[in-house]
C-alpha cells in the first residue's frame, strides 16, 4: 500500500499501452502477451490499465476473457451509444459492459466538426448519446471515464460546447473526463491555457486528464502543462507507443514525476518500481521483436553514454558534471563508448566499468586507442558493440582467456520446390571447433517450428550454440535480441559490418561487431565475440 503525503496532490496514472499502442503501425499483441504487460505495469505501479476495446477483435476479447488480477483497475475501451437507440439497446456498448471489467472509458466527439461531417448527427443529439452512455454505466456500477476526442480543436471552434461535451458526462456521473488532443496538433502553452479555461468554467482538475499524442514530438510537455495546469490523470503508453507518433510515454513522464522538481515533491503518483523502469521497457521491444531506440531518455542504452573524452574525464571525477540522474534510478547503467573520438580518459573509464584495471602510464593503453581507430576505420564501430571493445582491449592486455578455436565454418542456402510444389529455401550450417585439444563438429538448420527457414546467420548460430562441450551450460540461456547490418565504403571496397545484440537469462545484454565484405562472415564473428564475452563476463575457466 503507497502511503500519500498529506501536503502532495495525487497523481493518478493511466495506461493505454494495450489500447492505444496496439495502434502503433506493426504493433499486434496476443492475449498472452498483453496479459504479460499488464502484470509489468501493475508492478510498475500505474493506477489504470486499459486492456482493450472488446469485441473490436478477436484478440481483445480473449484477453478479458482471462485478464489477469490487478491491483490496478482494469478498463475496457469502447465508445459512447449511437443515435437512435437507447443505451440499454447498443450492442457495441453492451460488448463493452459484457468484459466484466470495474471501469470502462468511453471515447466521445467534443468537435462539432466531427459531430457533422464523421457521425452525421445534430450537437444536441452527440449531447444524449454521451450523457446516456455515462449514466448506462454509472447505473451497471461501472467507474466512468469520457474520452474527450479532439477537445482541443473542438475548444477551438467551439468553446461553451466542448465544455457542454464535459458537463454531459460529469452531469451523468462519469469519474474523469480526459481531455485528447486526439491530432497531437497542439503545444504546451496552448494545452495548459485550454486546460486552466475548463477548471475556471466550473469542471474540478481533481475530474479531469489528459491524453497526448506526439505528432510535433511535445506529447511528454503538453502532458506537464496540463498536469501544471491542474489535470490530475495523466494517460500514455510505455516507451511511447501509439498511432501515428505515438502516445506522451509514461516511460519518459513517470522518471520525471518522481525525480523532477517541481514535480517530486508536488506529486505523489504510486509508482513503486522505478528500478524496474529499464528492463519494463526493454522487455516491451523483446515482445515486438524490436531494437529498443537508443535515445530514448531515461531508458535507453544512450541515454547515460558518454563519449566525447572530456565528459568521460569530467564523469570520472563526478558523475553529475554530465547526469542529470543517477542511472541506477532507473535501472539504466553508465556506459562510457570507445571510438575513434576516444582519448585515454574514455579508455580508461570505460576499462573500469569492466573490471580491467590499468595503470594511467601503462603503454598498453596507446596501443589499444591507436588499435580501436584503425579497426574503424576498417569499419568497425566500437561505440555501439562494447562487449567486443573489451574483448579487444583484453586481447591487447594479454588478458584474454582463450576458450575455443573455430578450425572451420561452411552454409549453405538451397532454394527449391517442396511436394506441395511450394518454393522454399533451407538454410544448414557446419561448424567444427576446437576445445581444450578436443575437435568437435556441430550441424544445423533454421527451421523454426512453423518450418519458415530462418535464415544462414540463424543457422548458424545454433550450429555454434549447438555443442561447445564444456562451455555449453554457460551459454544456454544464451539468445539474440537483435541484428543490425551496414554497409561501409561504396564500389569494391565495400564491406559490412553487422552488429549483434545478445541476452541472457540473467537480465544481461551486449553489443558485438563483426566487419567483412561477406555478410555472413561479418555476422558470424560478432556471434564468436558474443559467446567469448559471456564466458570472460562469467568468469568461466577455459577447458
Amino acid at each position: 500500500m503507497t502511503l500519500i503525503s498529506a501536503s502532495r496532490a495525487r497523481l493518478t496514472l493511466y495506461d493505454t499501452t494495450l489500447r492505444d499502442g496496439q495502434q502503433t503501425q506493426g504493433v499486434q499483441f496476443s492475449a498472452a502477451e498483453k496479459a504479460e504487460i499488464a502484470r509489468m505495469l501493475d508492478a510498475l505501479g500505474v493506477d489504470y490499465i486499459e486492456g482493450g476495446w472488446p469485441g473490436a477483435n478477436p484478440t481483445d476479447s480473449d484477453f478479458f476473457a482471462q485478464a489477469p488480477a490487478t491491483r490496478a483497475t482494469m478498463t475496457a475501451f469502447g465508445m459512447t451509444k449511437r443515435a437512435g437507440r437507447s443505451a440499454q439497446n447498443d450492442d457495441v456498448l453492451a460488448a463493452v459492459l459484457d468484459a466484466g471489467t470495474p471501469a470502462v472509458c468511453l471515447v466521445g466527439k467534443t468537435h462539432p466538426f466531427h459531430v457533422r461531417e464523421a457521425l452525421g448527427i445534430t450537437l444536441e443529439e452527440n449531447l444524449e448519446n454521451i450523457s446516456a452512455s455515462v449514466a448506462h454505466l454509472v447505473a451497471q456500477g461501472r467507474e466512468a471515464l469520457f474520452d474527450a476526442e479532439h477537445f482541443f480543436d473542438g475548444y477551438a471552434e467551439d468553446p461553451d460546447y466542448a465544455l457542454a461535451c464535459l458537463d454531459a458526462a460529469l452531469g451523468a456521473g462519469a469519474r474523469w473526463l480526459v481531455l485528447c488532443d486526439t491530432n497531437g496538433g497542439t503545444l504546451p502553452e496552448r494545452v495548459g491555457a485550454v486546460t486552466r479555461a475548463v477548471i475556471a468554467a466550473g469542471i474540478p482538475g481533481e475530474r479531469l486528464g489528459i491524453h497526448a499524442h506526439d505528432d510535433t514530438g511535445n506529447a511528454v510537455a503538453c502532458t506537464l502543462a496540463a498536469v501544471d495546469a491542474g489535470a490530475r490523470q495523466i494517460q500514455g503508453t510505455l516507451n511511447g507507443l501509439g498511432e501515428r507518433c505515438g502516445n506522451a510515454s509514461l516511460t519518459t513522464l513517470i522518471p520525471t514525476l518522481l525525480l523532477k522538481e517541481p514535480y517530486a515533491t508536488a506529486y505523489d503518483t504510486g509508482v513503486a518500481g522505478l528500478s524496474d523502469l529499464t528492463r519494463i521497457s526493454r522487455r516491451l521491444d523483446e515482445i515486438l521483436n524490436r531494437a529498443p531506440q537508443r535515445a530514448a531518455p531515461y531508458v535507453g542504452t544512450s541515454a547515460f553514454a558518454h563519449k566525447a573524452g572530456l565528459h568521460a574525464s569530467a564523469i570520472l571525477k563526478n558523475p553529475a558534471t554530465y547526469e542529470h540522474v543517477d542511472p541506477a534510478l532507473v535501472g539504466n547503467e553508465r556506459i562510457i563508448p570507445m571510438s575513434n573520438q576516444a582519448g585515454q580518459s574514455n579508455l580508461r573509464a570505460r576499462l573500469a566499468e569492466a573490471g580491467i584495471e590499468v595503470r594511467r602510464d601503462d603503454p598498453a593503453l596507446a596501443r589499444i586507442l591507436d588499435l580501436v581507430k584503425a579497426r574503424e576505420d576498417a569499419g568497425y564501430a566500437y561505440d555501439g558493440a562494447q562487449a567486443s571493445f573489451e574483448l579487444l582491449a583484453l586481447a591487447e592486455l594479454g588478458r584474454l582467456q582463450h576458450y575455443f578455436t573455430v578450425e572451420r565454418y561452411r552454409v549453405t542456402v538451397e532454394r527449391r520446390k517442396n511436394a506441395l510444389g511450394k518454393r522454399i529455401s533451407v538454410s544448414e550450417a557446419v561448424v567444427v571447433v576446437q576445445i581444450g585439444g578436443q575437435r568437435m563438429l556441430s550441424v544445423s538448420e533454421s527451421m523454426d517450428d512453423e518450418g519458415q527457414d530462418r535464415g544462414p546467420v540463424n543457422a548458424l548460430w545454433r550450429a555454434l550454440a549447438k555443442d561447445l562441450g564444456p562451455y555449453q551450460r554457460h551459454i544456454d540461456d544464451m539468445h539474440l535480441v537483435d541484428f543490425r547490418v551496414r554497409i561501409t565504403g561504396s564500389g569494391t571496397e565495400a564491406a559490412t559490418r553487422v552488429i549483434i545484440d545478445s541476452a541472457d537469462g540473467q537480465g544481461h545484454r551486449w553489443s558485438t561487431v563483426g566487419v567483412s565484405p561477406n555478410i555472413v562472415d561479418a555476422s558470424f564473428e560478432a556471434l564468436t565475440e558474443a559467446i567469448r564475452w559471456k564466458l570472460v563476463r562469467d568468469g568461466v575457466t577455459p577447458a
